[in-house]
């Protein structure tokens, strides 16, 4: 009786272990897909985006002054990544920040008058910030092979992962095909660069991809000295390896 009792009870516990186990994928997933449908990646240009996150509007890199984004939501989070001109305008900045939380590595800080640099929250690459029910981590951006004279060097600059309930918006920013980039995990939408010779080519983009597999990938930052990449051609490689990741070739050069 004794060992039928221990059996039963091993089976009972196993069994409210697979429920549990059961009851917390569907949990996450349901989260996920809610949380997908609320996730809007809206391009104005180049580096430039607006991501209107539920009732939350967060601007990467805003350039082009404010006609740029007439007709978009006011930000509350601004993310700059780097103090290239493509990634940083102060006048841009100032026009359209409003009341936003603006979080910029050191240098962004530096290069920004004072009247904004005051406003910056700073975050050195590996650093975690909370902000309006968010969590931001800045991931590193720079070139491989690294050199002292590269256009983008590691610590200089963020990439970004903004992430609620669990959905993960990667901010890849200017880096090549790094080894903290390959590394990542569950990353639900991916914002990627392939432009050389400042980030990646095509086909380095779309190495990385398939090394960290997120679920949807916007080919992003695509414009160089040669013209516009061809991110066609990284849409086929990338699904050609792994149909199951959504590529989206949205229009981020609405003037060329």
């Amino acid at each position: 009786m004794r060992i039928l009792f221990l059996y039963a009870t091993t089976a009972l516990f196993v069994l409210g272990c697979l429920f549990a186990l059961i009851a917390y994928n569907e949990t996450h997933e349901n989260m996920v897909s809610l949380a997908k449908t609320d996730v809007h990646v809206i391009p104005i240009e180049h580096a430039t985006a607006v991501i209107g996150w539920g009732d939350t509007t967060i601007y990467t890199d805003p350039v082009g002054g404010a006609s740029a984004f007439d007709g978009q939501q006011s930000p509350d989070i601004i993310l700059l990544t780097d103090i290239h001109g493509d990634h940083l305008n102060a006048d841009t900045l100032s026009s359209v920040s409003g009341e936003a939380t603006l979080i910029a590595p050191q240098a962004v800080k530096d290069a920004l008058p004072a009247s904004l640099a005051s406003r910056i929250t700073v975050m050195r690459n590996g650093e975690t910030h909370s902000v309006q029910g968010f969590t931001v981590l800045a991931t590193p951006m720079y070139n491989v092979p690294e050199s002292n004279d590269a256009f983008h060097t590691k610590g200089r600059g963020n990439g970004y992962i903004v992430e609620k309930n669990g959905f993960r918006v990667l901010i890849a920013g200017d880096t090549g095909n790094t080894q903290e980039l390959r590394a990542l995990k569950d990353i639900d939408i991916a914002l990627i660069p392939m432009n050389l010779p400042y980030t990646m080519s095509v086909e380095e983009a779309a190495n990385a991809v398939l090394a960290f597999k997120p679920k949807t990938v916007y080919p992003y930052h695509y414009r160089g000295p040669d013209g516009l990449a061809d991110v066609a051609r990284f849409k086929q490689l990338v699904n050609e390896n792994d149909p199951t990741i959504e590529v989206v070739l949205a229009d981020w050069y609405p003037a060329h």
